[in-house]
């Protein structure tokens, strides 16, 4: 991804303590030098990939690399060598969950290698013009031609590779309003993209047409595809299961019940705050890049801003 594209909004993203995931501008190679690429294996064949920015699903086999998300420009190098180490074949096909630049950023350089990206049809056309993020206030420039999915789908699309029915199933009004989860039936694995932040507050991006509302029927979507043995990815995070996903699900229903109340009673966002819904909650889900208050005003927005 190119530098204009990212370099204002990590400045106030890194006040903003979001520096865990979302580290600097693709053209400052220092901010990288530290990151390292661990592989976690899911299932055979099946792995996650974990660095700076959204968690990367891989499939390997014969027919060749299959990837979830592809974060930062500057990781790709890293990103491939850890997949080198997986596999010989080719990067054929890069899946990505959504638009936001921490799994899309290695777009640009893996489809000049001939890799094919695949989104949703939401995800095209948000990476083709200029995004405002609201909570974070600044605008997001388009993204290069080349990092352009060049297949986009409505409601789902299959991939057929190493052996695998891949499903991925858009997801509506969510994180975002072209999400997509992501289901290796087989191999009971899912990757929720950024439906799921495992152990820290989520970020609901509503000037991108997500809610609060659309990321519990998501959640919804996938509990009733996992069992208890199925393995999930979550966008950030640790590798989870359903047990995992049950509580992130409470959370949620609880913000909604509490803040929500609030919301109705003509609470301000300082008077949400002052009233402390979500303090038994503080101490786990505060670890991650979001403080509570800042969740708290990305939760009323979530709830309040119209979906369209």
């Amino acid at each position: 991804m190119k530098t204009g594209l990212i370099k204002p909004l990590l400045v106030t993203l890194l006040g903003l303590a979001w520096s865990a995931h979302l580290p600097a501008a693709d053209d400052d190679a220092d901010k990288f030098k530290d990151v390292q690429i661990e592989t976690v294996s899911v299932a055979n064949g099946i792995y996650m990939l974990v660095g700076q920015g959204g968690n990367i699903g891989v499939s390997v086999g014969d027919d060749g690399v299959f990837l979830i998300d592809d974060q930062f420009a500057p990781l790709t190098e890293r990103i491939k060598a850890a997949i080198a180490k997986l596999s010989d074949k080719p990067v054929r096909f890069v899946l990505n969950t959504h638009w936001h630049f921490d799994h899309t950023g290695g777009n640009e350089n893996l489809a000049q290698e001939g890799s094919v990206i695949v989104a949703h049809d939401e995800v095209y056309e948000r990476m083709s013009k200029e995004n405002f993020m609201a909570a974070f206030g600044q605008v997001v420039p388009p993204s290069p031609q080349a990092a352009l999915p060049v297949i986009s789908f409505n409601d789902s699309v299959t991939f057929h590779v190493n052996g695998h029915d891949i499903h991925a199933v858009h997801v509506e009004h969510a994180h975002t309003d072209g999400d997509s989860i992501v289901l290796f039936r087989s191999a009971n694995v899912i990757h929720t993209g950024d439906v799921w932040f495992n152990g820290m507050y989520p970020f609901i991006d509503s000037s991108s047409g997500g809610s609060l509302d659309g990321v519990i029927a998501a959640v919804d979507v996938i509990l009733k595809l996992a069992d208890e043995q199925t393995k999930i990815m979550p966008g950030h995070g640790p590798l989870g299961d359903r047990n995992g996903l049950l509580g992130y699900h409470k959370f949620l229903l609880d913000v909604r019940e509490r803040v929500g109340k609030l919301v109705q009673q003509g609470k301000t966002l300082d008077e949400i705050r002052a009233a402390k819904p979500l303090a038994d909650y503080e101490a786990t889900l505060s670890k991650g890049f979001l403080s509570t208050d800042k969740f708290l005003e990305i939760a009323v927005a979530a709830m309040t801003t119209p979906v369209h």
